[in-house]
């Protein structure tokens, strides 16, 4: 209730714009926090979960262990359908109401699955999170993007990256504390906890980045404007897929994660501890990207970070192969390290690269670039994700094969650039 108690109270600001214009813009340390905050919504309702896979599995009656992946799945089934929505909207009520909104639909999901009793409901309920997730998700980007832009938007995206992943760093022990102190509905209510709070720090502290004259009534001929607008610019689409490609990636692990070191590794309870040491290098990796981007260009290290993906797949594969599927967690653990320093150099900058020439229709071309790249994400992690039976193979050659189609998509998108970005 409360993210609607806020949409109604901002509407005065909607009315008024005064109200909100005179307000001082964030420092960045605030803004960066803040929006760290909000997007950390998604890796929240994702990573706090996956150590009560085995009790949600055995409460919920469910059958074959993979269908779990679903839990992963069809919150970004959600994301996808729900950013086709909230970046129009925000475009034509403003980037805090539609946030609000957004907010309204993840807290329902968030309650719906904390009560769910058979797969199907927990299924709703995820969706629901994240069709609620997408809006803060898609409309931070376009609420950056009206700020800043070129290699200044990929450093303050890098920022708020490499904040926000002290999340999925944290979640993860969370979820594992959670379920040693109560059963694994509360980890939904801590989802509501996090929403309320991100919710409330918006309505007080950020100003409304998108003026009045700029706002475009939500139509079928303005969304056909801005569809054409971003499909004739086909640098921006290269990019897009290009970043979908490399999604897949982060979304197969995470759908894989938990199977992977419990089945063949046998990690019990240490699980948290592994996946949070994981993601505290890929925040890292944000942060160096966030320092040195200004310095090299986007482009350059797009190139560098997709060579990286492609190549430690490709040597591993050896390894992989020679033990069956099932090498040593040491070197798993190495390999992971590897590729996880590179993608967040891909993250930022791609889609940086993407919105650049699209500042004009900043919020449908967030819709359209957040929108296309989860979906094809998310279909291609589910095709490799279903190959997984016990061995590392589908999911180190999956990872491979994406990379270097990535690396070729990249290449063809920068050829249509006549300068470095």
């Amino acid at each position: 209730m409360l993210p609607y108690f806020l949409s109604i109270l901002d509407l005065k600001s909607l009315m008024y714009p005064a109200v909100t214009s005179d307000r001082k813009p964030l420092g960045i340390a605030e803004f960066v926090g803040l929006m760290a905050l909000l997007t950390s919504l998604v890796a929240l309702a994702v990573d706090a979960v996956l150590p009560a896979f085995p009790q949600i599995k055995s409460d919920l009656g469910v059958a074959d262990m993979n269908h779990l992946q679903f839990l992963v799945t069809f919150v970004f089934l959600g994301m996808s359908i729900g950013q086709l929505v909230f970046g129009p909207v925000s475009d034509s009520i403003g980037r805090k109401t539609a946030i609000y909104i957004g907010m309204g639909v993840f807290v329902a999901g968030a309650v719906l699955a904390s009560q769910a009793t058979s797969l199907p409901v927990m299924l709703v309920g995820r969706f629901l999170q994240g069709v609620g997730a997408a809006a803060p998700k898609v409309v931070i980007i376009a609420l950056i993007r009206d700020q800043y832009s070129g290699r200044e938007m990929a450093r303050i995206t890098s920022f708020v990256m490499s904040v926000f992943i002290a999340v999925p760093a944290i979640a993860p022990l969370m979820g594992q504390l959670t379920l040693m102190l109560a059963h694994w509905p509360t980890i939904f209510y801590a989802m509501l906890v996090q929403a309320t709070v991100a919710t409330l720090w918006l309505a007080v502290r950020q100003p409304e980045t998108l003026h009045p004259e700029h706002r475009r009534p939500v139509s079928l001929a303005s969304l056909s404007y801005a569809a054409r607008e971003i499909i004739k610019c086909r640098a921006a689409m290269l990019y897009t897929v290009g970043a979908g490609f490399v999604f897949a990636s982060f979304m197969t692990y995470l759908s894989t994660a938990q199977p992977i070191f419990d089945g063949i590794y046998g990690v019990g309870a240490l699980f948290p501890v592994y996946f949070s040491s994981l993601a505290l290098i890929f925040g890292a990796a944000s942060f160096v990207n966030g320092r040195i981007v200004r310095r090299f260009g986007m482009q350059l290290l797009c190139k560098v970070a997709l060579t990286g993906v492609m190549t430690s797949a490709l040597l591993y594969l050896g390894p992989v192969m020679l033990t069956g599927g099932q090498p040593p967690l040491w070197s798993f653990l190495i390999y992971l390290a590897t590729t996880f320093f590179f993608l967040p150099l891909l993250f930022g900058n791609l889609n940086a690269l993407a919105m650049e020439p699209l500042g004009h229709v900043a919020g449908t071309a967030a819709t359209m670039v957040g929108s296309i790249s989860t979906f094809v994400g998310l279909f291609l992690a589910m095709i490799i994700g279903s190959f997984y039976e016990g061995s590392l193979l589908p999911i180190v050659l999956g990872f491979g094969m994406l990379g270097a189609t990535a690396l070729v998509i990249f290449i063809s998108a920068e050829k249509m650039h006549s300068d470095p970005i």
